[in-house]
């Protein structure tokens, strides 16, 4: 991997030094990425058309909530709140459980999830972050190509993050390891297991087919974009409420609590990323927190991180023209 720039050398406006020459991307796996990232996008299309005649059933529809809210949490609460932070200690089944739920999200297998995200947290909006919206500048063209890469790019440049780096435990794991390496499979059982329900509850192939598009595809690609508009959009709007480290934008946006269970409170989770719960305010919703705390009353987990202090005082930074919101040092 590349040599980072110090922090101290980068002056928070400047395009990253590598942004100028993007490394080549294998062109076989540019493909597979393409297709995990594009096929889910068409099927939304086929089902917003379907959609308008008779394409859609309240079996779809349950089916969908169930199977987005299932391999999101597993996300939230598994790969991110569990297993990147160590928010708290999980019982081994259920530590699994999450990892395996968070597998089928088609988000990229549990030890590559974890180190990509532990590295941007090292190095949040500055050279060395995977994915950050100012890779470009942050003057305004800079800004909306970073945004395009933060939210999907970034899957299409090769710049490798070592797991040896910064996911040593996992790989240590036997368990995280079996999942990682099942993670095709996870993926294929993604979509079979709605077309499975929806065939037998509905008693026809044609039942299986819609819930396969709707529980599986459609599914996939809403849960998709709302992750990646945590990397993209909650970087560059919303809220700064609470102090974080040099460089850091990130914020609090509102409208995407719900659909990415307390996740785009964004900012509170940057000021403390080890803690349990990123809705800091007494009325942000956070349904991660809200799972984990149900977990901790049925002691399947331990050691969980709570907020302990108040919440920071509130603070809007001034925005210069063109040069976004810059972080507020600790």
């Amino acid at each position: 991997m590349r040599a980072q720039v110090p922090d101290q050398a980068y002056d928070g406006r400047s395009p990253f030094p590598s942004a100028t020459r993007p490394p080549a991307f294998p062109a076989g796996q540019a493909a597979l990425t393409a297709t995990i990232v594009v096929a889910p996008f068409v099927a939304l299309a086929a089902g917003v058309w379907l959609a308008w005649g008779t394409g859609i059933t309240l079996t779809d529809l349950l089916l969908a909530t169930l199977f987005y809210v299932a391999t999101g949490l597993g996300v939230t609460v598994g790969f991110h709140r569990l297993l990147t932070h160590r928010s708290f200690t999980a019982r081994p089944w259920l530590r699994a459980a999450l990892a395996v739920a968070g597998s089928m999200s088609f988000q990229g297998n549990v030890v590559d999830w974890v180190a990509v995200h532990r590295r941007h947290h090292a190095f949040t909006d500055r050279p060395g972050d995977p994915h950050s919206p100012y890779r470009y500048g942050t003057h305004l063209g800079g800004q909306l190509r970073g945004l395009v890469h933060a939210h999907l790019g970034w899957l299409f440049v090769d710049q490798p993050t070592q797991a040896s780096r910064y996911a040593p435990d996992l790989l240590n794991d036997p368990a995280m390891v079996r999942i990682a390496r099942a993670f095709p499979a996870l993926c294929a059982a993604s979509l079979l297991l709605p077309f499975t329900a929806g065939w037998a509850l509905s008693g026809s192939l044609y039942g299986g087919l819609t819930a396969f598009l709707w529980a599986g595809l459609v599914r996939v690609a809403l849960l998709q974009h709302v992750t990646w508009s945590v990397n993209s959009l909650c970087h560059m709007i919303g809220d700064r409420p609470h102090a974080t480290r040099r460089h850091d934008r990130s914020t609090d946006l509102w409208p995407l609590a719900l659909l990415s269970f307390g996740e785009s409170w964004h900012n509170g989770h940057h000021s403390q990323p080890g803690c349990a719960r990123h809705g800091r305010g007494p009325c942000q919703i956070d349904a991660s927190a809200a799972v984990i705390r149900m977990l901790e009353r049925l002691r399947w987990a331990t050691d969980v991180h709570w907020p302990t202090d108040a919440p920071s005082r509130r603070v809007r930074l001034p925005r210069p023209p063109g040069a976004g919101w810059r972080g507020r040092p600790r």
